[in-house]
């Protein structure tokens, strides 16, 4: 079988082994320590916009924490884009809110802002206002956020950015993440950059962020004994996973040039296959880190299926887009405001192999599988269509069996 193409596998620079020896060196084998705090002080200079960060176990976890912070409790309810990872609506359950599920768009495939604006109406007669929107940045492309916040401003709801796949993305040149109330990162092994496991949750507000810091920590108490008045959680990163994250965040600005490349390389080496659409940035605003390379199959001889039955059977790792949360079965009874946008996106899209560790030969054969099989469906269908070449093509067939 020929060597595995990941989808997005850690890509691992010169600086981390550097981190994670000192963290041994000087003992700080713990939750917390220098390099915690370096990571969040590097996070923090290069988010700018006078943010501050908390370094976490998980993107999941700060959500967590950003809704608990936000006063988010049981019977409220928060609105979440459906078209995401099951991580961005799993922690709305955790504190016993209900999600309230929204449509995708169709320019940057993030939450639409009309459907938006429909359902906090909607809530808000029902004696529903929602306590808070998550919006993603999907696959690192922006949202719409000048009308995202404009809306939540107007009716006066909190916003969290879950930019776990966006670090190193900007809307009009400002870090996305940055615009909310709260926003996230994650740092798992498939992101631009990693930790190991990891995450951060980030304000400008500092005290959201100390209190983060104290919830993560367990909720303990200025006492000279163990003594709690809150809920706390175990949520804060090790020293050791900061060092690389270190390590990691001198080469941040690479990684994403190397993501931009491989779907620069994508969209000109596929771009004119009819029935193959490159999702692009809609214009000067928007600057996807393209953490994934994605496209929507629509031909009219060959189906997504066919080009990831063809990846997949080649040892090359590929993948649909999201299911729609509000497609799936543990949310099935959950509010949804949308015209099947996102549904849509769900059924044609399919992610290509993007890490940054990539090599040209590992594109080349991905681009090259993917023209084989719909130039093979289309001579396929061009046979079908013509009775004279399917006898002669049935006659090769038997010919070539006696031989």
């Amino acid at each position: 079988m020929k060597e595995k193409i990941w989808l997005s596998s850690p890509h691992m620079g010169e600086k981390e082994m550097k981190y994670v020896q000192e963290a041994f060196a000087t003992n700080w084998i713990a939750p917390l320590g220098p390099h915690v705090n370096g990571l969040e002080e590097d996070l923090e200079a290069y988010l700018g916009n006078n943010v501050h960060v908390a370094a976490l176990s998980s993107g999941t976890a700060a959500l967590h924490l950003a809704l608990i912070i936000l006063g988010v409790k049981a019977g409220d309810e928060v609105i979440c884009q459906s078209l995401t990872f099951s991580a961005s609506a799993n922690p709305i359950v955790y504190q016993g809110a209900s999600p309230v599920f929204i449509d995708s768009e169709e320019a940057t495939w993030n939450m639409s802002p009309e459907y938006l604006e429909i359902a906090i109406r909607d809530r808000i007669q029902n004696g529903k206002k929602p306590k808070a929107i998550i919006v993603v940045h999907l696959y690192g492309m922006p949202a719409q956020m000048d009308e995202i916040m404009r809306i939540a401003r107007r009716y006066e709801i909190p916003v969290i950015e879950d930019a776990a796949e966006a670090l190193g993305s900007t809307y009009k040149g400002r870090a996305v993440g940055t615009f909310g109330d709260l926003g996230i990162l994650s740092f798992n092994g498939n992101k631009i950059i990693t930790t190991s496991g990891g995450g951060a949750l980030i304000s400008a507000n500092e005290e959201y962020i100390d209190q983060a810091r104290f919830l993560a920590t367990q909720a303990r108490d200025h006492a000279p004994h163990y003594q709690h008045s809150q809920i706390g959680y175990n949520y804060r990163m090790s020293n050791v996973c900061a060092g690389i994250g270190r390590g990691q965040m001198e080469v941040l600005p690479q990684r994403v040039n190397q993501r931009r490349f491989n779907f620069d390389f994508y969209k000109q080496a596929l771009g004119d296959i009819n029935g193959v659409q490159f999702i692009t940035d809609p214009g000067p605003d928007f600057y996807s880190n393209h953490w994934l390379t994605t496209i929507l199959v629509d031909g009219d001889d060959y189906s997504v299926i066919d080009i990831q039955d063809a990846l997949n059977e080649d040892n090359i790792d590929c993948r649909p887009l999201w299911k729609p949360m509000h497609l799936q079965p543990v949310f099935k009874n959950c509010l949804y405001f949308g015209n099947g946008v996102s549904e849509t996106l769900f059924d044609k899209g399919l992610c290509l192999p993007s890490g940054s560790n990539l090599t040209q030969s590992e594109l080349n054969r991905v681009v090259t599988r993917i023209r084989e099989v719909v130039n093979m469906k289309k001579s396929f269908k061009n046979i079908a269509n013509n009775p004279i070449s399917c006898v002669t093509f049935a006659l090769v067939t038997a010919l070539a069996m006696f031989l």
